[in-house]
């Protein structure tokens, strides 16, 4: 199996990763919401189109 980060052979101790690092890396991705998982909820998409609309009446025209 290799580490789903770089790509080296996994560690035991840090699987399915292959160092601390690479584990820490993934992590942050979670954190910063670069991982994330599309909501089917209507009413979190009514909650998107309505943040949408007032961005687009705060700008200028």
């Amino acid at each position: 199996m290799s580490c789903p980060i770089c790509s080296d052979e996994t560690d035991k101790k840090y699987r399915p990763f292959c160092s601390r690092r690479c584990a820490d890396i993934d992590l942050a991705k979670w954190f910063s919401g670069s991982y994330a998982t599309p909501s089917q909820d209507p009413d979190d998409i009514e909650d998107v189109l309505n943040a949408v609309e007032q961005q687009q009446d705060q700008k200028p025209h």
